[in-house]
């Protein structure tokens, strides 16, 4: 498996930087590292909208697919999603993603 590089920038500004395996989800790496506002509630099953992150705009068209079907849904329902905005429990991570860089919104 590849090992990929990701950056979470917290609302302050801090930036936090892992190496997570090809295969894992956002949220997972997340939340092993303890990154505030990755909460991940419903444990990836895209149910509760607890590990909204943004996706940098370049970042965007590395990603496989756009949020579509729960996804769609469930960000439906918060007010302030900035473009990009996608749950972390559905990036899975791959070698396409290395560097991947994501804001995450809430604390």
């Amino acid at each position: 498996m590849s090992e990929i590089t990701v950056t979470f920038v917290q609302k302050d500004g801090e930036r936090r930087h892992f190496t997570a395996a090809s295969g894992q989800t956002l949220m997972e790496v997340g939340r092993a590292g303890d990154v505030r506002g990755i909460l991940g509630e419903c444990g990836g099953a895209c149910s509760c909208g607890t590990c909204r992150v943004v996706v940098e705009d370049e970042a965007q068209r590395r990603l496989v697919g756009d949020a579509g079907g729960l996804e769609a849904d469930l960000l439906f329902f918060f007010d302030d999603n900035p473009p990009g905005t996608r749950l972390a429990c559905q990036i899975r991570l791959a070698p396409e993603l290395d560097r991947l860089v994501v804001t995450v919104p809430q604390d």
